[in-house]
């Protein structure tokens, strides 16, 4: 499910680099999205679970969703965060799984791994690893869960996200995200903005063919619901009302 078009992807691929930066080092600055811990308590995570986590990866957090209670990570459970961040849900992960855990954050931002790599401390089972996330550095079969929050829509390319998930899993093993994605299909100028696409607008998939993806990579969607989220500038606001943009959380299993 390639959604390249005319997008200029190494324009794309800056912008991205450079909106994630700014996330991490002034997560005060003004966005088409909101930060923070005020968003990730209306998305749903409870204040238990942002509580035990580092202050600094909250303030940075920029997604979508909620999906813990999908996920249901236990002790000792393998996961990889693909688009990891300033690592607000590699963290949490890690406060589930455990030191007999293991939880990998995969990021291409340098910005947002010196962060999250700073406030790792004394977490000794989260590893911050530079990456893309249609071409995960993690050996196969090896995943418990695959966990993403707001990312696989910057990916042109997103059946190979897809697919790579299915890759690093072990059989049985769960994918747990939440993203964006759109009712109707965008119009080609809005696809082909990569200031859009950086700002989690411009690459929302169709959600019927973003469903398909996944099913073609090997999994079976058992769980779907939409997301209280909403986007803070008026351009984005217009392309979610004309185009039925939202936020959707989803649990797949590996067949």
């Amino acid at each position: 499910m390639s959604t390249v078009n005319a997008l200029d992807t190494v324009d794309l691929e800056v912008r991205v680099k450079e909106m994630y930066r700014r996330v991490a080092e002034e997560p005060g600055g003004r966005y088409h999205f909101e930060l923070g811990r005020a968003l990730a308590e209306r998305l749903g995570y409870p204040n238990a679970e942002l509580d035990r986590v580092p202050a600094g990866a909250v303030e940075s957090f920029a997604g979508v969703g909620y999906f813990f209670d999908m996920a249901a990570l236990a002790t000792r459970d393998q996961v990889v965060d693909l688009g990891s961040g300033s690592g607000m849900d590699s963290f949490i992960a890690a406060s589930i799984v455990g030191p007999t855990g293991h939880v990998v954050g995969v990021d291409f931002t340098d910005a947002q791994l010196a962060k999250s790599r700073s406030l790792a401390g004394e977490w000794g089972w989260v590893d911050f690893v530079e990456g893309r996330i249609d071409d995960v550095p993690v050996i196969a079969g090896v995943a418990d869960c695959v966990i993403s929050n707001g990312v696989i829509n910057l990916a042109p390319d997103k059946a190979a996200v897809f697919a790579e998930a299915a890759r690093v899993l072990r059989p049985g093993g769960r994918l747990a995200i939440a993203d964006i994605v759109s009712e109707k299909q965008l119009a080609e100028s809005i696809v082909s903005n990569a200031e859009l696409w950086a700002s989690c607008i411009g690459g929302a998939a169709q959600e019927d063919g973003y469903r398909r993806a996944i099913d073609d990579a090997g999994f079976d969607v058992v769980d779907f619901r939409t997301n209280p989220y909403e986007f803070l500038s008026g351009s984005a606001r217009g392309a979610s009302a004309s185009y039925g943009v939202k936020s959707v959380s989803l649990l797949a299993v590996k067949a």
